[in-house]
């Protein structure tokens, strides 16, 4: 068991260092999944689509976004990281989902604007909490507004808009 735990970490490791995922926003991420699921010792595996099924996702799946979160022999969940634009910049942001793929947890990782940054409130991203494949979003009927970060809670509502219609059409081509 000692080695399983060194063993699990160099492979994530491997996976995200060698997808090019930046080491701030990894080092993020693997928090995130562990105060998510109350865990230590999970290790993340892309989840790889068919390239025919792919270009018909409104956000596009590739090796260094979208992880399948185990425990053993057992599925966690899934991981999705992100960017998204803001005004001038772009900012990181993570969405875990439970083993049904349903949000449990969204996190804006790193953002790189002066305004705007209330996106990553708590009180504001619990808003996508319990949305699953298919469902709908939008900051003009169902997600609340942020004056002063307009740009970005578009920005944000989109993105996961996309990511949670992705989402259904895997679950319907039998890809998750």
């Amino acid at each position: 068991m000692k080695l399983v735990k060194p063993f699990t970490a160099l492979l994530t490791l491997l996976l995200f260092f060698g997808f090019g995922i930046p080491k701030t926003v990894h080092k993020k991420v693997i928090k995130e999944v562990e105060k998510t699921f109350e865990v230590s010792d999970f290790s993340l595996h892309p989840v790889m689509v068919d390239k025919e099924v792919n270009v018909e996702l409104p956000t596009k799946i590739s090796g260094d976004n979208f992880y399948k979160i185990d425990l053993q022999d057992s599925i966690l969940g899934y991981a999705f990281v992100d960017q998204a634009p803001s005004k001038t910049a772009k900012f990181d942001y993570l969405v875990v989902f439970d083993s049904d793929l349903q949000v449990i947890n969204s996190k804006v990782l790193i953002y790189r604007e002066e305004y705007g940054g209330e996106i990553g409130s708590k009180r504001w991203l619990k808003q996508f909490i319990g949305k699953k494949g298919g469902d709908r979003v939008s900051h003009e009927t169902n997600i609340d507004a942020i004056s002063g970060a307009t740009i970005s809670v578009r920005s944000m509502t989109k993105s996961m808009d996309n990511l949670l219609q992705t989402i259904g059409i895997l679950q319907e081509k039998g890809q998750l």
